[in-house]
Parts: C-alpha cells; sequence; structure tokens
C-alpha cells in the first residue's frame, strides 16, 4: 500500500493541455488573444478560458493588470519559456511519426557563418525525424549560393540579402553587424589617429568587405586592407592575431574574438544585413519543405530579436515581456 506522501505526491502531478499552451503562446506572439483565437479558430470566450484553466493548473498567476492590457508575471515568463519548448517538441513528434517513410533528396546551401552554429543542429533534427531522406550540404559564399540555386542545384539556400531577390527568396532576419577584434586584452585595437585601420577582409567581390570599406569612407575614416583570405577561418585567425579587425555578425564569433563596442577603437557604427531563404521551387517536394521549416525555426531561435516573414518560427520568438490585450 502507498503511504499518504506518496499519494499525495502523485495526486499533485499536473499534465498540461497543449492546445491551452498554444492558446497561451500565439496570443504573446500576435499581442492580442482575440487575435490568437481567430488564428486558432476559436472563440475568444474559449481562450479566455484556456487561460483560466493554465493558471488553475499550475497554481500561480500568469497575468498582471498593465493599464488596459495584460502582462506576463514572473510565473507567466517562465510558463512562457517552458511552452514554446512543449510545443516545439509536440510539433517535431508530429512531423517525426507522420514523415518517418519520407524518401527522397535534400540539397541545402549555407553561409560558412552557420557551418557550426546552425549546420549541425538542423541536420540532426531533420534526421531524427526522416532518416531515409538523404541531405547534400554545400558551404559557399553568396554568390555561389544564388548561382546554385538558380541552376537547381540546391532546393534551399540561406544566404546575406545583397539585393538579389529570386522569384522565390523568403527574409527571414534583419541581423546586427558588428566590428570583430581579438579578446586578449594586450590585443585591444587601437589605431593611432591619422593611421589607416587595418581590416581583415575576404577576397572580392564580398559583400561585408564593401559594407566596412564605405563605413569607414562615410566616416572619413583612412583604411587598409592588413588581410586578405578566401574562407572565413582565415579570418578569423587573422584577426585573433592582431593583424587586422573584420566585419561580421556575432554569429559564430569564436572566443578568442570579441565584438567591439559601439565607437571603440573609433570605428563607425554598421548597418544590419539581411538574412534570405532561397528556394529552388515554387512548390518544394516534402523533403525540401521540411528542411526549410526546420531551417527557419532554428535561425529565429539563434536571432531571437530578430524579425522575420515566416509564421512556423513565430511562436520561438515570442517575448516574455510583451503586453497583450484581451
Amino acid at each position: 500500500m502507498l503511504s499518504s506522501k506518496k499519494s499525495d505526491h502523485r495526486a499533485r502531478r499536473v499534465t498540461l493541455d497543449l492546445d491551452v499552451l498554444r492558446s497561451f503562446v500565439t496570443g504573446i506572439e500576435l499581442g492580442s488573444f482575440a487575435k490568437a483565437a481567430n488564428r486558432l479558430g476559436r472563440s475568444t470566450s474559449a481562450v479566455s478560458t484556456q487561460l483560466k484553466k493554465l493558471e488553475e493548473q499550475t497554481g500561480a498567476a500568469i497575468f498582471r493588470k498593465a493599464g488596459r492590457s495584460l502582462a506576463l508575471t514572473d510565473a507567466g515568463e517562465t510558463m512562457l519559456a517552458y511552452a514554446c519548448r512543449l510545443i516545439e517538441l509536440n510539433d517535431e513528434a508530429v512531423a517525426a511519426v507522420r514523415g518517418v517513410e519520407m524518401e527522397g533528396w535534400a540539397r541545402l546551401g549555407l553561409q560558412e557563418d552557420f557551418g557550426e552554429t546552425l549546420l549541425p543542429r538542423v541536420l540532426g533534427q531533420f534526421a531524427r525525424a526522416h532518416p531515409k531522406v538523404r541531405i547534400e550540404a554545400r558551404i559557399a559564399r553568396n554568390a555561389e549560393l544564388i548561382e546554385r540555386v538558380i541552376a537547381g542545384q540546391l532546393d534551399l539556400a540561406l544566404a546575406w540579402s545583397d539585393g538579389t531577390l529570386l522569384p522565390r527568396s523568403e527574409p527571414i532576419a534583419q541581423v546586427p553587424l558588428c566590428w570583430i577584434g581579438p579578446a586578449a586584452m594586450n590585443n585591444t585595437p587601437h589605431f593611432p589617429k591619422g593611421e589607416p585601420v587595418p581590416l581583415a577582409v575576404l577576397e572580392a567581390p564580398c559583400l561585408l568587405r564593401t559594407i566596412a570599406t564605405n563605413a569607414l569612407d562615410g566616416a572619413g575614416v583612412p583604411w587598409r586592407i592588413a588581410f586578405t583570405s578566401p574562407s572565413l577561418s582565415g579570418l578569423w585567425a587573422a584577426t585573433a592575431a592582431g593583424l587586422g579587425v573584420m566585419v561580421r555578425t556575432p554569429i559564430g564569433v569564436p572566443e578568442n574574438l570579441r565584438t567591439l563596442g559601439r565607437g571603440e577603437a573609433g570605428l563607425p557604427e554598421l548597418p544590419s544585413l539581411g538574412l534570405v531563404l532561397h528556394r529552388a521551387d515554387a512548390e518544394p517536394d516534402p523533403a525540401a519543405a521540411r528542411l526549410a521549416s526546420i531551417l527557419i525555426q532554428a535561425v529565429c531561435e539563434l536571432l531571437p530579436d530578430s524579425p522575420s516573414s515566416s509564421d512556423s518560427a513565430s511562436q520561438h520568438r515570442a517575448r516574455a515581456r510583451h503586453q497583450t490585450a484581451i
């Protein structure tokens, strides 16, 4: 016979309702539970009932009044983070079961920036869900990725936006650019007044190389090319050695480098850079379509504050402190 203590423990176990969590997350993302009700095909009163159920199940207040709107409490912020993870796992499980028999090929191209930060996760998640699909991945620079999509040699390509939009290009995010220098304090970049700023750059043509030199020219700062490489790994090494500074996004910056603060070393501010998913086909086969969905989701989780045009990943960008109208 179970002890009363063990019985009480089992009685207190709560199984959260995923439909309730989905309504909760969607309402926070859209900034309105009325909009969430419309998207989910429910009445506003039904969604309100779900939110009350969530508070009853957790035994904690999820919302607090903020003027005419509602804001999340500390418990609500915690619940939002877990709700996103639970929904993601649920959707991945459903996709895995439904797609276990999916077969074929999916050909993906990526910028070098995402080779270590994004590719292993995307490939691992896809392979677990669709073990019979073979993936061909290629790491290349922007121009080559776009050329291969146009030629039908890649189904998907995640590339920086250089103004080239193909018929099936989808903007994903805006990513901030930054100056990057060595992490070691004794190598902190300092350029004497009037001395050209040494740059570590990729071989031309290079979008970020052009952005860097244009920013320096616009600020009246002299510069010189101190190191050129055909690969990003070469730039990381040269910058870590103190040969120059480079322009890149914060994605995948090695530990021996650091992003420089605003105005540090007299360097000018930089713009943001668009990230685009190019597709070869208007109606891709199921394998490529599923890979695109996983890729977009992973990007939006890597850049949680970046705006995206994709609803499939929008739940993962919900911010815990949004005020939400009922």
